[in-house]
């Protein structure tokens, strides 16, 4: 049997163990039947036999014996007293079957064909890895870190295939160190400079939502839908969930026995807090469940400006604002609109106090806007908080916040 030392990409093959053996087969049929049909000008009457186990193949070129002076075809027939130097006893009308010498073709011509063998098996192992990841977007995986870089972490799965978790995708609090086995959703599969890219994420919704399908069997087995999720990475979640069998409470099966099944995602989006509602058609409700913890007093909305005017008790609005605006900035991605806060303060002793709107001729209007963000919408409300408060609260510098509080105090000091 003719040989050529085909072993390397044969092996290439055994280690892409998503590729069958016939589509290994067929892609070394089509090569060496391109290097057939340069030499010969057709591939028809030749037949590539393949031995992947031994990493060899064998081409056999089958032609019809016929009388001399009548060969018509050379590729497809010979005449009697050609065929009769191979075999004596070859007789007309017989098919002739002789073996190709492949160092016949040319040292250069091998070369181009084993080079050719490799882009193709390579691209074969794109593909497999482009359809095995492209079917998983969206689902959870494991991989062990590999190499931690500034901009991202390269791990690698359970067949050493690259993956890609960018910055941007990690939890603010995510510190990972080599060798370390890290879980994280599938986001998508992209191709750079003809190889795919498998980008993970721990950051996306769809991270939070397949950690809770693992941890509540309801989710899983379709009882439970979660209807909506949103995400400050690290900081806090609202997932709004609706049950479809009235027996179960889906908020307390998310939850869990004291938590059980919570604390365990908790502990996974490194300490991130979840509040778990009940999903509503009711707009109303809705808003109120999603400004928990805070409790609304009142609310007056506005379903054609997609905006919402909610009163609380003073000691309520920093709940309903959150940890620098997290709460209020959920709520709102959560129920589609824009929820502006403002103190209730029904029941009090009245105090003087001045709507911040009235110092628009000596405060620019953007800077009236972000205190309002914040709940202060009074003269009194933004000198109830300090300096500091509202610099952490806000995206205002510490020398606008102090003129702002200077001119509302003398506003008071006139009185």
């Amino acid at each position: 049997m003719a040989s050529i030392n085909l072993i390397e990409a044969f092996q290439d093959f055994k280690e892409a163990e998503n590729i069958d053996r016939p589509t290994m087969m067929k892609v070394v049929e089509d090569v060496f039947k391109t290097l057939l049909r340069k030499k010969y000008g057709a591939d028809d009457n030749f037949d590539v036999i393949v031995n992947a186990e031994k990493g060899d193949l064998e081409i056999v070129r089958r032609r019809m014996i016929v009388e001399d002076g009548a060969v018509e075809d050379p590729l497809a027939e010979i005449a009697y007293s050609e065929a009769r130097k191979i075999e004596p006893d070859f007789e007309v009308g017989e098919e002739l079957y002789q073996e190709v010498e492949i160092l016949d073709f040319g040292r250069r011509a091998i070369l181009a064909a084993k080079q050719t063998l490799a882009s193709r098996i390579s691209d074969l192992k794109k593909n497999v890895l482009v359809k095995k990841y492209g079917d998983r977007v969206g689902d959870i995986i494991s991989a062990e870190v590999y190499q931690v870089w500034k901009k991202e972490i390269l791990l690698l799965d359970e067949e050493g295939n690259e993956l890609i978790l960018p910055k941007s995708e990690q939890i603010p609090q995510d510190y990972f160190k080599k060798g370390e086995s890290i879980r994280a959703v599938v986001k998508k599969v992209e191709l750079k400079n003809n190889s795919p890219v498998i980008i993970l994420s721990r950051t996306s919704p769809s991270f939070l939502a397949k950690l809770l399908e693992i941890e509540v069997p309801e989710i899983f087995d379709g009882l439970i839908v979660i209807k909506k999720i949103v995400r400050e990475p690290g900081e806090r979640a609202k997932v709004a969930v609706e049950s479809y069998d009235d027996r179960i409470d889906p908020v307390g099966a998310c939850v869990g026995m004291k938590g059980s099944r919570i604390h365990g995602i908790v502990r996974e989006l490194k300490n991130e807090n979840i509040d778990v509602i009940n999903w509503t058609n009711n707009q109303q409700l809705l808003i109120q469940r999603s400004l928990t913890p805070a409790k609304i007093t009142s609310m007056e909305l506005d379903n054609e400006k997609h905006h919402v005017n909610v009163f609380l008790k003073p000691d309520q609005v920093s709940l309903a604002i959150g940890r620098k605006g997290v709460n209020i900035k959920l709520a709102q991605e959560l129920t589609g609109l824009t929820i502006d806060v403002f103190r209730d303060n029904e029941g009090e002793v009245e105090e003087y106090d001045i709507d911040l709107d009235e110092f628009s001729d000596e405060i620019e209007t953007w800077i009236i806007d972000e205190l309002k963000r914040i709940g202060c919408d009074t003269a009194r409300s933004v000198l109830d908080l300090t300096v500091d408060e509202l610099e952490r609260r806000t995206d205002l510098e510490r020398e606008t916040i102090e003129d702002v509080k200077r001119v509302v105090k003398e506003e008071f000091e006139k009185e």
